[in-house]
């Protein structure tokens, strides 16, 4: 009787446990659900962070662009651009006190949130100093949703 109790257990695996190809279908069909119904929320918030990404840069540029013109009695010019931020500009009119080491924290000028360059004008055309703007998503003047401008002079704080 022994023999036979041993035989019978002998067949079965003991203690392996898994889960059926029903269980399997069933968590998978939930996870896509799940992944329809929040996926559009997602990306929407995806765009509102990196137009919010681009008024902190912007602010931030402006803040250097102040510091320099505080240095040099005026911002740079749009020839010399954002550039001289990082960079001590070689073209007329050289910045009489140019800081050791730049106005950016991060020694670079960034890109805006979607990997073009940030707009600058100097005299800007909004405001007697400098203009800085960015074209949104699409890269191009003008547009609505992730696509519309971002303008130093429509964001609260900046010069």
């Amino acid at each position: 009787m022994k023999a036979k109790r041993q035989q019978a257990t002998g067949n079965r695996q003991q203690g392996v446990k898994g889960f059926t190809l029903i269980e399997i279908l069933i968590v998978v069909s939930i996870i896509g659900l799940l992944a329809v119904l929040i996926a559009p929320r997602l990306i929407g918030h995806l765009g509102q962070a990196k137009r919010i990404k681009a008024s902190a840069d912007i602010q931030t540029l402006s803040s250097a662009i102040e510091l320099y013109a505080v240095d040099n009695n005026k911002p740079p010019t749009t020839e010399q651009g954002l550039r001289a931020l990082v960079e001590n500009p070689q073209t007329d009119p050289k910045p009489p006190k140019w800081r050791e080491g730049g106005y950016l924290k991060q020694k670079a000028v960034p890109k805006d949130p979607w990997a073009h360059d940030y707009v600058y004008l100097s005299p800007g055309l909004h405001d007697p100093d400098f203009d800085i703007l960015c074209y949104g998503s699409d890269g191009a003047e003008g547009g609505t949703g992730d696509a519309a401008d971002i303008e130093s002079w429509n964001l609260q704080g900046s010069p």
